[in-house]
C-alpha cells in the first residue's frame, strides 16, 4: 500500500483502462449554409483530453432512402486507430439516418455529387479543428465507397491540418436509364486530380461488385494524369465481394499494412500505444454441434432450411430464434449477434435469443424433445424464402400466424 501510494500515476492507469467501447459518443456537428443541419456524428477516442490526432471516416449509400440509413461507426477500423492514440470521428452527412438537412442528389453528375458531399466533411474537419481535444495539425480523412469519392473530392480544396486522404473503393453507381456512371466518375476524379492539394491513397479489390479493377485503374490514371498524387493498391479477392472489406471483422488484414505505410509517410502516428479488448461474445455450450439442425429449438422446415443456408454464411455471423417460431440470422459487418436478435424481435410475438455465433451453439436452454418440438411449430404455417443480398446480411423468417 505505501508503494502504492507513492505511485499515484499506476493507479489512475489502472482506473483509465480502456474497454471496447472505446469512449463512443455521438455529437452533432453544425452543417450547411448557417451551419442549420446537424451532422449525426459518432466519436471513438483514447481516455484522457488529448489532444489526439485525428481520423475521419465517410460512409457509403445504402439503396432506398438516405434517412433510413442506419449510422455508421467503422467499428473495427476504429478500433484500430484509437489503439493508435488517435480520436475518431464517423459524421453522417445531411439528409442520413438522424442528421437534418436534406440529401443532395446530382443525379449522373458524379463530380457534382462528389462535391456536394465534401462539403459536409469540410463542415467536420473545421469542427474538429476548434475542439481542444484534437490535434489540428494531424487529420487524415477516409472515405469507402460514395464516402471515398466525397473524400478525394475534398482534396480539391486546401485543407489546414490534413496530411492524407485515404479511398477506400470510392464511387457512386447509379443505373437509372442514360447515366454512364463508369465515365463520368472517370471525369470527376480527372478533375479531383488537377485540384488535389493532399497526398492519396486508394484501395480496391479484384472481387469489388460497384468498381472492379479495370475501371479502378481508370479512375485512378486519370486522376493521376490531371496532376494528382495517389497510390493505387489492388488487393486480392476478399470474401463474396471487396466492397464491404472495411466494414468487416477480417478487414484489418487486408488494409493495415498498406495504411500504415502511407501514414507514416505523411508524418502520422502509427504506433500501438493502448490496449483495447475485442467486444464480449457469447459464451459457447454443450447444448449441440453447431451444425446438427434438428437440435435448433422452435423452427419449421422451412426454419430449418433457412438455419442449413445460415451455415453456409460467412463469419461473424448469428441466428436468432423465438419460441413464436421467429428467426433470424446475420452475417459481416458490425454486430451480427446484435442485428439478428433486432430484427427477430421486431418480427417476433415473443422475445428472440441467439442460437449459434460464428461456429459454435451460445443456446442455454433445455433440449426440447420431438414431441414438445412438433406441438411448438404444428400451427406454424411457412414463410416465403429470404431474398439474397450483399453483405452485411440480415435475413428474417417468422412462421407465426
Amino acid at each position: 500500500m505505501a508503494a502504492l501510494a507513492m505511485a499515484p500515476g499506476y493507479a489512475i492507469n489502472q482506473e483509465l483502462q480502456l474497454d471496447y467501447r472505446m469512449n463512443e459518443h455521438i455529437v452533432q456537428v453544425p452543417a450547411g449554409p448557417q451551419d442549420r443541419a446537424m451532422l449525426e456524428t459518432t466519436v471513438f477516442q483514447p481516455n484522457g483530453p488529448g489532444p489526439f490526432p485525428l481520423i475521419i471516416i465517410n460512409h457509403g449509400k445504402d439503396p432506398g432512402r438516405p434517412s433510413l440509413q442506419p449510422r455508421d461507426r467503422f467499428y473495427h477500423m476504429a478500433s484500430a486507430f484509437v489503439k493508435r492514440g488517435y480520436a475518431v470521428m464517423v459524421p453522417m452527412r445531411q439528409g442520413f439516418a438522424n442528421s437534418t438537412g436534406r440529401y443532395a442528389d446530382h443525379g449522373c453528375d458524379m463530380t457534382a455529387n462528389g462535391y456536394s458531399q465534401a462539403e459536409d466533411i469540410r463542415d467536420t474537419l473545421d469542427y474538429a479543428r476548434q475542439q481542444p481535444w484534437i490535434d489540428k495539425e494531424h487529420i487524415v480523412v477516409a472515405g469507402q465507397s460514395y464516402g471515398g469519392l466525397a473524400t478525394i473530392a475534398l482534396g480539391a480544396q486546401p485543407l489546414p491540418g490534413v496530411r492524407g486522404l485515404i479511398n477506400f473503393a470510392g464511387g457512386l453507381r447509379d443505373d437509372s436509364d442514360r447515366c454512364a456512371w463508369r465515365s463520368q466518375l472517370v471525369s470527376a476524379f480527372a478533375e479531383y486530380g488537377a485540384k488535389n492539394t493532399v497526398p492519396t491513397l486508394w484501395m480496391y479489390g479484384k472481387n469489388d461488385s460497384l468498381f472492379g479493377p479495370e475501371l479502378a485503374k481508370r479512375m485512378h490514371a486519370a486522376f493521376e494524369g490531371a496532376g494528382g498524387r495517389g497510390r493505387l493498391v489492388e488487393f486480392e479477392p476478399f470474401k463474396r465481394d471487396a466492397h464491404g472489406m472495411l466494414a468487416s471483422r477480417d478487414g484489418e488484414k487486408v488494409w493495415l499494412e498498406d495504411t500504415e505505410k502511407f501514414l507514416k509517410q505523411v508524418g502520422m502516428p502509427t504506433e500501438v500505444l493502448h490496449e483495447v479488448p475485442p467486444p464480449p461474445s457469447p459464451a459457447k455450450t454443450d447444448y449441440a454441434r453447431v451444425d446438427d439442425i434438428g437440435a435448433v429449438p422452435f423452427l419449421s422446415e422451412h426454419g430449418k432450411r433457412a438455419y442449413q443456408e445460415y451455415l453456409t454464411k460467412m463469419t461473424p455471423r448469428a441466428f436468432a430464434v423465438s419460441p413464436s417460431g421467429a428467426w433470424t440470422w446475420a452475417e459481416e459487418g458490425e454486430d451480427p449477434d446484435g442485428r439478428a436478435l433486432a430484427t427477430c424481435s421486431a418480427k417476433s410475438t415473443e422475445p428472440c435469443r441467439l442460437y449459434s455465433v460464428d461456429d459454435y451453439v451460445v443456446w442455454t436452454g433445455e433440449r426440447i424433445d420431438a414431441a414438445e418440438k412438433a406441438a411448438a411449430t404444428a400451427s406454424l404455417s411457412p414463410a416465403p424464402a429470404p431474398a439474397a443480398t450483399s453483405a452485411p446480411t440480415t435475413s428474417v423468417g417468422s412462421t407465426t400466424r
